[in-house]
């Protein structure tokens, strides 16, 4: 970068020497006026509309232009000798807070650096500048304008914004604004609401914009220099147009919300593959324990001793590996566990069960779902299961 300014920045009766550039540029393709016959450049000549001569460069100076068509000559030496007490300093007037300033005021933007000897006190204004969370007011006179000027700290380097006067800011007068404002539904109102949700981010990221018009001009200029024949860019399809304002509306929340998953999609992608493998294997998972499970179930058997009501001790063998224990007490049903886990109301479905490897005995799932209790009343069936020598086990029915 080329510095384009050299001066000071006065901060009470600290001064800080500085350097100034330039913190923008323009990226506009530089176009010039030619004859579209041959190419060939169009030149302007400096002509006096007094006496029809070509005025030299070295002679030309400013002019203030009067209501009557008259003019006030005024030479570089003259405006060179006005008074501009900050025409080499940036004079600190006061300190507020950034949001205070409505950036229709901002001009162009310039970095400052330290000249040599002066980085300890730039770097004090730098870090007093950020602790306090405010930028200063200045005023700065720049190629003969004076200019009031924010200085803040960007990227821990200073930053100086030039300002407009409040009187180079238009006033609004539009008739719209005197007229009685329209009745706005709160329906509509909703749906704006919405549309602004859908298009909202929590930071600002300017590298994910582009400059179409520029790439299509320099793709063209391109073509061209390369002899190429130059490519037309498909013409825009028109968009139905909405009936009324709740239909746009809705239409752009819908298209929003649908850019918005394609962005994620594309950016997701291979988490999402990732995801759908990590769920497919799961699921293999489970259903190979499930399998196991089952296979277990049918071929291993578990033997559990329940106690009945008068000390003895029963034995009694489930096909799917769940021990049935009962409890064999007068006017009471049988708390036994059946097969699967479900407790049993003492009813069997099949009447018998078998000790055996290997066989399957069911019980009714009935019995043990809820519609009888375990401990029961008068009325109540009661079964009892007696086991001999590990053989088959019988059940018979009573009733109190």
């Amino acid at each position: 970068m080329r510095v384009m300014w050299k001066g000071a920045v006065s901060f009470g009766l600290v001064t800080i020497p500085i350097h100034l550039y330039a913190a923008t540029e323009s990226k506009n393709v530089s176009l010039r006026q030619v004859h579209e016959a041959d190419g060939g450049r169009i030149q302007y000549k400096r002509v006096c509309t007094v006496d029809g001569e070509e005025v030299p460069y070295a002679d030309i100076a400013k002019g203030y232009e009067l209501s009557d068509g008259g003019m006030v000559v005024l030479t570089d030496k003259e405006l060179s000798e006005l008074p501009i007490s900050t025409s080499r300093s940036i004079d600190v007037q006061e300190f507020v807070p950034l949001e205070a300033i409505d950036p229709i005021y901002f001009d162009k933007t310039y970095y400052l650096e330290p000249q040599k000897a002066a980085t300890k006190p730039y770097v004090l204004l730098r870090d007093a500048l950020h602790k306090s969370g405010q930028v200063a007011i200045t005023k700065v006179a720049i190629r003969q304008r004076e200019s009031l000027a924010v200085l803040r700290v960007v990227s821990d380097v200073m930053v100086l914004t030039t300002m407009l006067w409040p009187d180079e800011v238009r006033e609004v007068d539009f008739p719209f604004l005197r007229e009685d404002p329209p009745e706005v539904r709160s329906q509509e109102m909703s749906m704006a609401s919405s549309l602004i949700d859908s298009l909202s981010d929590s930071v600002f990221e300017p590298d994910k914009y582009r400059d179409s018009y520029r790439e299509a001009l320099l793709d063209l200029i391109q073509s061209k220099i390369e002899g190429k024949e130059t490519a037309h860019p498909p013409e825009a399809e028109a968009e139905p147009e909405a009936t009324d304002l709740m239909s746009a509306l809705q239409a752009s929340v819908t298209a929003a919300k649908e850019a918005r998953e394609s962005d994620a999609a594309d950016g997701g992608g291979k988490s999402g593959a990732g995801g759908r493998r990590s769920r497919s294997s799961g699921s293999s998972t489970n259903e190979s324990t499930a399998s196991n499970g089952s296979t277990g179930a049918t071929s291993t058997s578990r033997k559990s001793t329940g106690t009945t009501s008068g000390g003895r001790k029963s034995k009694a063998t489930s096909s799917d590996g769940a021990s049935s224990s009962a409890k064999a007490s007068a006017g009471k049903g049988s708390g036994g566990s059946a097969s699967g886990g479900k407790s049993s109301g003492g009813k069997s479905s099949s009447g018998k069960s078998s000790g055996r490897k290997g066989s399957s005995t069911k019980e009714s799932d009935g019995a043990g779902s809820g519609g009888e209790k375990g401990t029961g009343s008068a009325g109540a069936e009661s079964g009892k299961r007696k086991t001999r020598n590990g053989g088959s086990s019988r059940s018979t029915r009573k009733s109190a």
